[in-house]
């Protein structure tokens, strides 16, 4: 942590015209940073023509899910510079969710027309060639092959209907494709759901799962979300997002052994301050008292470090949100109890905590009808965690305190505006996407933030204390939101690619961009450095420098 503490001072950056923004600091005395090679642009914005990437080696292809069009768009990156547009994979179902790649099959998950119905997995060859397809849960919403080819499996959301009459239970299927795509039938497939659990939803409440819906069971109101497997291709870790909790699948018995909950951030602590104001006109990084965030990943990803498996998440957040039943309130319009927010008065005003998004599901812990405790979206950070799900390593406040330092400007701006401040009530830069590779004998974290935008890199190699390498962010300020001319808006998906696998033989991360559509490639570059802190800043502002200084005084 000591390299962070002193990035926080020691911050020399210089100011350059135009659109892409680095920041790097050395770890392990190297300095990693990313190269915008080439872009692919659909033209469409805000309607997910850029989700999730997926990469064949063999074809030297990227797959990404577009699900404006409802296809798979397929880039030729032998010349990662030009990514060219090849015939897209067309689909049929309700909509496309997911992608992934082994061996040369494509696996595509695909939700129902009615989402609540049973949805599908779809395999094709690289060249868009339709093999075969098998029925799996309702709301496919992640998949991936296991890492020894035998197996696919994917998470079925099992989201209820917007009146909530509706509530599918979530599970994960289990495809069996050792035997060949083209043998596949629907006995391949063996669905674990968490019915089992049903008879301990109290337990599991009381040990923090969030299990909430109208007439809940557990079974039903488990939502999984994304899965990372184990590299023995026998275990595989499940987020439960809106649940704020993990599930553990034994993959050959299709049993699910665990629900793990992830606990919640204590925001009284210093190294946890946030911004939760997106009207008191500054950067407003504060404590607060009995304010917690519940971590609630979205993507998560997992490595191997001395025969331990370690589990990284992005803590994204996400509420429950349907016109028949709604979790979300403003800290302004529920009532506080007066002992513990003694100071409910002056918290409540919009310029504090009056505009902080919070679940009303939790808070009133002696059931009054006021609110003891205040619990908001996401954690505004990624996290370490180990195999038994307890938390190893959380990033804190850095990413907010890192961006209020080198984008003051824009701070917690969203990805469809370039408002400052416009995000800070609601979940922040908002982590969503995470990758891991390997170079040499160190391993990396690579963190796409949702709103803001850019990727984070983080040195993972030892879970237990982690250090920051870079920040970059492929994306305008200066420009209008809905113009080309803006880069990279609202990184959904990342994938790094091995250098023994790039058509440069040296490692790449690709992004898709769900709000503006565009797929972005990038070299990861390593640099001896022999400085602790390197900086290199583009905003595209003559007054950056001075916004600069102004932004730490506001902090």
């Amino acid at each position: 942590m000591t390299l962070f503490k002193n990035l926080q001072t020691l911050i020399t950056p210089s100011i350059i015209i135009g659109s892409f923004f680095t920041f790097s600091q050395s770890a392990q005395g190297m300095k990693l940073s990313l190269n915008l090679l080439g872009t692919h642009q659909t033209g469409i914005f805000d309607e997910g023509a850029a989700e999730i990437p997926a990469y064949d080696p063999i074809s030297r292809r990227v797959f990404v899910v577009n699900g404006f069009a409802n296809e798979i768009t397929v880039l030729d990156i032998n010349n990662p510079r030009n990514p060219i547009a090849l015939s897209p994979i067309s689909l049929t179902g309700g909509g496309v969710n997911s992608v992934a790649v082994k061996n040369g099959v494509v696996a595509v998950a695909e939700q129902a027309t009615i989402k609540t119905d049973p949805g599908m997995v779809s395999f094709y060859d690289t060249d868009g060639l339709f093999l075969n397809s098998v029925m799996v849960g309702a709301l496919p919403d992640m998949l991936d092959f296991t890492p020894d080819g035998s197996k696919v499996l994917v998470a079925n959301e099992g989201e209820p209907n917007d009146d909530y009459t509706i509530d599918p239970e979530g599970s994960v299927s289990i495809i069996d494709i050792s035997g060949g795509i083209g043998s596949l039938s629907q006995s391949n497939v063996i669905t674990a759901g968490f019915q089992a659990f049903n008879a301990s939803q109290q337990q599991l409440i009381d040990a923090g799962v969030r299990i909430f819906g109208p007439g809940a069971t557990v079974a039903r109101d488990l939502e999984p979300e994304y899965i990372t497997i184990s590299e023995d291709s026998t275990r595989a870790w499940v987020a439960l997002q809106e649940n704020n909790a993990l599930g553990v699948l034994d993959i050959p018995s299709a049993t699910f052994t665990d629900i793990i909950p992830l606990g919640f951030k204590d925001h009284s602590l210093s190294g946890n301050s946030l911004d939760a104001s997106n009207e008191d006109g500054a950067i407003n990084l504060q404590t607060y008292n009995n304010l917690k965030g519940m971590y609630q990943p979205d993507a998560i990803a997992s490595y191997t470090v001395g025969g331990q498996t370690y589990i990284v998440t992005a803590n994204e957040g996400d509420s429950r949100d349907y016109p028949g039943f709604s979790e979300e309130a403003r800290v302004a319009d529920v009532i506080l109890d007066p002992v513990a927010f003694p100071n409910a008065t002056e918290l409540q005003q919009n310029s504090a905590l009056g505009r902080l998004n919070i679940t009303t599901t939790l808070g009133d812990t002696d059931d009054d009808g006021d609110f003891d405790e205040l619990y908001s979206y996401g954690a505004r950070s990624f996290s370490i965690w180990d195999e038994n799900g307890n938390l190893v390593f959380d990033s804190g406040n850095q990413f907010e305190v890192l961006l209020a330092q080198l984008l003051p400007e824009y701070f917690n701006a969203s990805n469809s505006n370039n408002t400052f401040d416009n995000r800070s009530d609601d979940k922040g830069p908002e982590p969503e996407a995470v990758t891991i590779g390997r170079i040499g004998d160190q391993i990396y974290a690579f963190i796409g933030l949702e709103r803001i935008g850019g990727i984070m890199i983080y040195n993972i190699t030892d879970p237990n204390n982690p250090s920051f390498v870079s920040y970059t962010n492929n994306r305008d300020f200066t420009q209008d939101v809905m113009t080309s001319a803006v880069g990279d808006l609202g990184p959904e998906g990342v994938l790094f690619i091995n250098p023994e696998d790039s058509p440069t033989n040296s490692p790449l991360l690709v992004v898709a961009n769900e709000i503006s559509g565009t797929t972005s490639v990038f070299s990861v570059s390593q640099v001896p450095e022999p400085n602790a802190i390197l900086g290199l800043m583009t905003v595209g502002l003559m007054g950056s420098f001075r916004r600069l200084k102004r932004g730490k005084n506001k902090s």
